[in-house]
């Protein structure tokens, strides 16, 4: 049985007000508003919990629990959405090239939506945890386009394509894709991949993120840091399972699990040296 998205729970979920159209406007607040409120976070994996792709579960979690999810979750759930309001909209795949070499050889982990909208194509990517686009991007070659927080843009070869993000005026690449729309069965290979690996970083480390309207909120293990457009990062490292646990509810917006197997794992992070 096909499962039917509760769309005004969604959208209440991640504050948007006002009637949904299918325009790039929509499309624009819908994604800024859902990395604002649905936080980037893989307690699941880390508990050893499997994370499943059914629309039914995610939703459940990512809307009802009020929790966040990794790529495969936020863009499954974002698809689904956009399709509920009417948007043409269809899954790729891509290889995070995100802090490794531009020819790094990697698995297609990582899952992004391309949405035809106004006569022109564009990409929406709200599961890229620290770096995720704040709007959406028009499927040009070598422009800067603003979005929510840096300039993103996108350059190809004629093949695959590449994300990038402006840090601190250097061109960054998050990841490189094709245009061919990915198969379910192809998330469901990576998403089993990513969550059960043994050396997988999801089993090992805390990972979370969030994207406000003026900053982004990044929370790896015991390190909290806030970057915010224009000026230094501030970072601090957190103490123990109780600040940790703080920080996930007031600054990330995750109501915890109620599993001792989560304190255990927090317990374990593992200190930074300095």
């Amino acid at each position: 049985m096909t499962h039917s998205l509760d769309l005004d729970a969604y959208l209440q979920r991640i504050g948007f007000s006002g009637e949904p159209r299918v325009d790039v406007a929509t499309l624009r607040a819908l994604a800024t508003a859902h990395i604002a409120a649905i936080p980037f976070e893989n307690l699941d994996p880390l508990m050893g919990v499997p994370v499943s792709l059914d629309l039914s579960a995610i939703e459940d979690k990512l809307v009802k629990q009020q929790r966040g999810g990794y790529c495969f979750e936020q863009n499954g759930l974002f698809l689904a959405v956009l399709q509920a309001i009417g948007f043409e909209a269809t899954g790729l795949i891509a290889r995070v090239l995100w802090n490794k070499p531009e020819d790094a050889e990697v698995a297609q982990t990582h899952m992004l939506l391309r949405v035809e909208v106004e006569g022109e194509s564009w990409l929406a990517d709200v599961g890229f945890g620290s770096m995720a686009l704040g709007g959406a991007l028009r499927l040009v070659v070598d422009e800067a386009q603003p979005t929510s927080l840096e300039p993103f843009r996108l350059v190809t070869d004629g093949v695959h394509w590449r994300m990038q993000a402006q840090v601190q005026d250097e061109w960054r690449t998050l990841y490189r894709f094709r245009l061919q729309p990915a198969e379910r069965i192809d998330y469901v290979v990576a998403n089993h991949f990513t969550s059960t690996y043994p050396e997988s970083h999801f089993l090992h480390q805390l990972i979370a993120a969030r994207t406000l309207a003026d900053r982004r909120l990044a929370l790896r293990n015991r390190e909290f840091a806030v970057h915010a457009l224009g000026q230094p990062s501030v970072r601090r490292s957190l103490q123990g399972t109780e600040e940790i646990r703080r920080v996930l509810e007031e600054q990330f917006g995750i109501r915890l699990p109620a599993s001792p197997l989560l304190d255990a794992k927090l317990d374990a992070l593992p200190v930074a040296v300095a």
